[in-house]
């Protein structure tokens, strides 16, 4: 079996189900686990990603409204892979390279053909569903049906462990500047943690928002984590925020109950590691001590109040 994942979630599917030494080939988002950047990079982005939120946001919606897809498959390397099982997505266009990319990159092949397994997330049971598409493709079914027991089992722990506490209501940031908020999982991850999302409805996408429905809201909580932004990267952008009249007023911030969180490894990629970004939310929602260390670094923030964080 010769697996290329073009899909960073997919990646730690294929590692959390025993399928690491299968993989040949990942998309230029795939970092975890870290044994994958040894692997051949077959994607790369149009746009320029360091440029900032408003750069970004401008880039991105160019490509698009143009017609043009946001990344690039090297079809040629793709081939000479030889994959039998391509993992790709077709839930969002700017998130990470989509079926339509990967199938005109192996459209021209010719005396073998690859599987290509395209998966599309918006609720967290087709998250956890998922992992069961990806393990029949890679032939560990099996597998896939014990893990996705032990992440329910999980799931559970913490809603028992929150279930009797106080909901707060949670605006969450996926994107700074303009602002977006969360869809698809999240919501559903925030009721577990014992929380209500304000803005973000299950199972549909993310929602833009105004500052002027930020400040109607004025929510008890606030966790940004935008798409594809670590810890850093958010913090280098907080700044757009806090110069705000109306942010400086809200009651989160006032109330020091704003935390920047690792988007791009937890809260927007939908694998295993969801029911992580669960307890990370019961943590913050409600300083489960069991959830408010978290192995291997430094995972969320609150720069106008506690930090809690790994050694």
């Amino acid at each position: 079996m010769r697996i290329v994942s073009l899909i960073a979630s997919a990646t730690e599917i294929v590692d959390a189900l025993g399928g690491r030494g299968d993989m040949v080939g990942r998309s230029h988002e795939c970092d975890y686990p870290h044994e994958a950047l040894k692997l051949p990079q077959l994607t790369r982005p149009k746009f320029n990603v360091s440029g900032g939120s408003p750069a970004i946001d401008k880039a991105v919606k160019t490509l698009v409204e143009q017609g043009l897809a946001v990344y690039e498959v090297d079809a040629a390397r793709l081939e000479a892979l030889r994959p039998d099982v391509i993992l790709t997505q077709d839930q969002c266009e700017v998130c990470a390279v989509s079926l339509a990319d990967v199938e005109a990159a192996v459209c021209q092949w010719t005396g073998r053909a690859a599987s290509v397994v395209s998966l599309r997330p918006h609720t967290l049971d087709d998250v956890l569903g998922d992992i069961g598409h990806v393990g029949q493709a890679i032939g560990r079914a099996g597998e896939a049906v014990a893990l996705v027991a032990s992440l329910r089992q999980r799931l559970a722990a913490i809603t028992d462990e929150v279930g009797d506490r106080r909901r707060q209501r949670v605006a969450f940031i996926e994107w700074i500047d303009p602002l977006m908020s969360c869809g698809h999982w999240m919501p559903e991850l925030t009721e577990i943690a014992g929380g209500v999302s304000i803005f973000g409805k299950r199972g549909e996408t993310s929602p833009w928002i105004s500052h002027e429905e930020l400040s109607a809201a004025d929510p008890d909580v606030i966790v940004i984590a935008p798409c594809g932004y670590d810890i850093l990267a958010s913090l280098a952008e907080y700044g757009t925020l806090t110069r705000r009249a109306d942010w400086r007023a809200l009651r989160a911030v006032q109330g020091h109950q704003v935390f920047i969180a690792d988007g791009n490894a937890f809260f927007n990629r939908p694998g295993p590691r969801v029911v992580e970004t669960a307890e990370i939310l019961a943590a913050i929602l409600h300083g489960v001590p069991r959830y408010m260390r978290h192995s291997g670094s430094n995972y969320v923030a609150a720069p106008m109040a506690r930090q809690i964080a790994s050694s």
